[in-house]
């Protein structure tokens, strides 16, 4: 019994050493437990994935970024839209907020550590389509519409010479 106890208190105070993610630009260089709701996933330039906890990510003071190499060890990122993550990681400060690069899957708790894998038929280069894996051909040469230019024959050439 006393070791259920100290479980449930371990637990309580593990969950108390999160702090918000409005609070994580005042723990830059930390390893910290931050929590938030995601507004939304969004996919940037290359793959990028980022999760957003504000409406307009431009004033938000937090953001979880995660790099496409990243992605196959974490899971599908865009199952966390909508949900109360906790991330555990080091706070730094990039382009004037606070962030935490999310590159595997046990830094996140909770419910949020449960989201499936990537499908494997994902493919980040090309922004989420689905890919076959069907080999595309390469395209023949182009051909030139304008045929090159005659030759001048070298008659032509010596005649015009004064002698």
């Amino acid at each position: 019994m006393a070791k259920f106890f100290l479980l449930c208190l371990l637990a309580a105070v593990a969950h108390a050493d999160c702090i918000s993610f409005s609070e994580a630009k005042d723990h830059l260089g930390e390893s910290r437990c931050v929590t938030g709701k995601v507004y939304a996933v969004k996919r940037g330039m290359k793959g990028v994935h980022y999760l957003d906890f504000c409406e307009d990510y431009r004033i938000c003071p937090f953001t979880v970024v995660i790099f496409p190499s990243d992605l196959p060890q974490v899971g599908d990122v865009r199952q966390l839209a909508g949900r109360t993550i906790e991330i555990h990681g080091e706070v730094k400060q990039y382009d004037g907020r606070a962030e935490i690069i999310l590159s595997q899957s046990r830094q996140l708790k909770g419910d949020a550590g449960k989201i499936p894998p990537l499908p494997k038929n994902y493919d980040v280069e090309k922004h989420g389509h689905y890919s076959a894996g069907t080999l595309v051909r390469p395209k023949a040469a182009k051909t030139s519409k304008h045929p090159q230019a005659k030759p001048i024959p070298t008659e032509v050439l010596d005649a015009s010479e004064p002698d």
